[in-house]
Order: structure tokens, then C-alpha cells, then sequence
């Protein structure tokens, strides 16, 4: 019988499918070297972001069964893909799943910056009633400057745009067919002309932050930014110093450099808005990410048989 580990857990109903398939599905979470002796008896490995799939976890695997690797979501830079398909790992990822999920939430944390949700909730919890210091600004005819112009971003721009915001756009890719509504720009325009910055990127080690302290120089006093895309994008000791200069009006992270455990500064700061990773946490993303998961896991292995 084929066997998949589902580290991370997975969406209840795409297990039961993948046993009416006749696949075993475990659903116990393994750690450390627990984890390197297991993955040897399993074909399939499914993770989220907890589980780093590593050079020394494809070695472990290497002269087992292991043939499959999925990311539960989209980003994969807690695999090493390249290493993986060099084993001859096959390596997929669920990129359709969660895209209104993590666009919402986008929405949801520029509302929560531009008029202070995230602050007031917490200082009313403890007494207070500050409604003098809570003075934002409304989003209705404000520049959006989305980075990356790919699934999520377009959700994004799909909701800013009827909400009545401005749409700018910068993607690697260039100019989009078919979104005449939305303006491209260079990056470095974009960060000129943009109120409120949100990231749709994927995160590349090797290129480094992508908003640091030249891109928060560039962009407009009074700024806000979200990220709701890959920590290590933004150069959060950067971010900081903007924040308490005033530079940076407001921010909001959903995901951050060091997880789980992130800068403390960063999170105690009340111009900042912070969720945990929580981007694609919904019960109709979750059930479309293991949708997803089933059809790669039996179209894999119809090819194989």
C-alpha cells in the first residue's frame, strides 16, 4: 500500500478521500530524528510550514520509498526543491487553494492599520478609552501598490479596486493582458506613488530583502505596509526604525522572519498589526488545499503505475 505522512496535519475530508483511494494516510507529527528514521516508509510526504524539508531530510529519505513531496499551500521555501528533484523527489505545491483566503486577510490588516483596529482593541481590553489618539485615514481613493502580480495579488486588486482605491501594479513578468483597469509601474515608481504597499512575492535567499532600508526611503511619508506574502521579504530592523521615525505610518505582517518566535520589538509595536501565518487558515481554503492534494496524489500515481 502506498503510505503518506501528513506532518503538518491535513484537511480531514481529503484524508477520508485518499483512503476510499486505497492510500494509508498517517497523520502523526514526527520531529527531529524521529522524523529522519520514518520519512524512509513513506511514499509521500505532505507538510505546511512547520516541517522543513531540508538537504539532511532528502538524504534521510534517499534509498527509501519516498517519491512525492506537497506543500500544503504555496510558498515552498521551507523545501529544498531543487535538492529534492536532483534525488529524484517529485516536488508540487497547491497554488491555487488559498489565494482569497490570504487576499482577505490582506484587506482585513489594511483596514486594521489605516484606522487603528489592531491598537484600540487591544487598549480598550485593558480600560482604556483613547478615541482622541485614534485619528486614521479612510482607504476610499488611495494609491494600492501591489508587488507581484500573481493569484493573490489579483484578488487583492479585485477588492481594493471596488472598494474605490487606485490599483498600481509592478510584476518580473511585466505588464498583465487584460487588467487595463490597473496601472504597471517600475518598483521604484510603485514605492513613489503608493499610500498603502502590499508583497505577493515569493521569498529568494539569495536576492535578500526586497523592501529594506533604500525601498523605505523611496516610498511616501506616511506610508503603511503589509505583508502577508514571506517573511524575510522585508528587512524588519528597517521596518522598526521607520516605524518609530514616522516614516512608515502603519504596517501589517502575517508572516516574519524568525517563526515562530518573532522580534518582540516588532510585535509590541502599536503601529503594527500581526497575525500568526494565518494567510491560508480558512475552512474553505483548507478544504480546497486538500482537494488539491488528492487529485496530485492520484494523478502522480496513476502516471507511476
Amino acid at each position: 500500500m502506498i503510505r503518506l505522512l501528513a506532518n503538518d496535519g491535513m484537511d480531514k475530508d481529503a484524508a477520508v478521500k485518499l483512503r476510499e483511494l486505497g492510500f494509508e494516510v498517517v497523520e502523526d507529527h514526527y520531529d527531529g530524528e524521529e522524523l529522519f528514521k520514518q520519512i524512509k516508509e513513506f511514499d509521500i510526504l505532505v507538510v505546511r510550514s512547520n516541517t522543513k524539508v531540508r538537504k539532511d531530510l532528502i538524504d534521510a529519505a534517499v534509498g527509501g520509498k519516498l517519491k512525492l513531496v506537497i506543500r500544503a499551500g504555496v510558498g515552498v521555501d521551507n523545501i529544498d526543491v531543487k535538492y529534492a528533484r536532483e534525488k529524484g523527489i517529485t516536488v508540487n505545491n497547491t497554488p491555487n487553494a488559498s489565494s482569497i483566503s490570504v487576499a482577505e486577510l490582506t484587506l482585513g490588516h489594511i483596514f486594521a492599520v489605516s484606522r487603528f483596529i489592531n491598537t484600540s482593541n487591544v487598549t480598550m481590553r485593558e480600560g482604556k478609552w483613547e478615541k482622541k489618539a485614534y485619528k486614521g485615514v479612510e482607504i476610499f481613493g488611495k494609491t494600492l501598490g501591489l508587488v507581484g502580480f500573481g493569484r493573490i495579488a489579483k484578488e487583492v486588486a479585485k477588492r481594493a479596486y471596488a472598494l474605490g482605491m487606485k490599483i498600481i501594479y509592478t510584476d518580473i513578468c511585466g505588464k498583465a493582458e487584460g487588467y487595463d483597469e490597473y496601472e504597471f509601474v517600475q518598483f521604484d515608481e510603485l514605492l513613489k506613488q503608493a499610500d498603502f504597499i502590499t508583497l505577493h512575492i515569493p521569498l529568494d535567499k539569495n536576492k535578500g530583502y526586497v523592501i529594506g532600508k533604500e525601498e523605505i526611503a523611496m516610498m511616501k511619508d506616511g506610508a503603511y505596509l503589509i505583508n502577508c506574502a514571506r517573511g524575510g521579504v522585508v528587512n524588519e530592523v528597517a521596518l522598526i526604525e521607520a516605524l518609530n521615525t514616522g516614516k512608515i505610518a502603519g504596517a501589517a505582517l502575517d508572516v516574519f522572519e524568525n517563526e515562530p518566535k518573532p522580534n518582540v520589538e516588532l510585535l509590541n509595536n502599536p503601529k503594527v498589526s500581526v497575525t500568526p501565518h494565518i494567510g491560508a487558515s480558512t475552512e474553505e481554503a483548507q478544504e480546497r488545499i486538500g482537494n488539491e492534494i488528492v487529485n496530485i496524489v492520484n494523478e502522480f500515481f496513476k502516471k507511476a503505475s
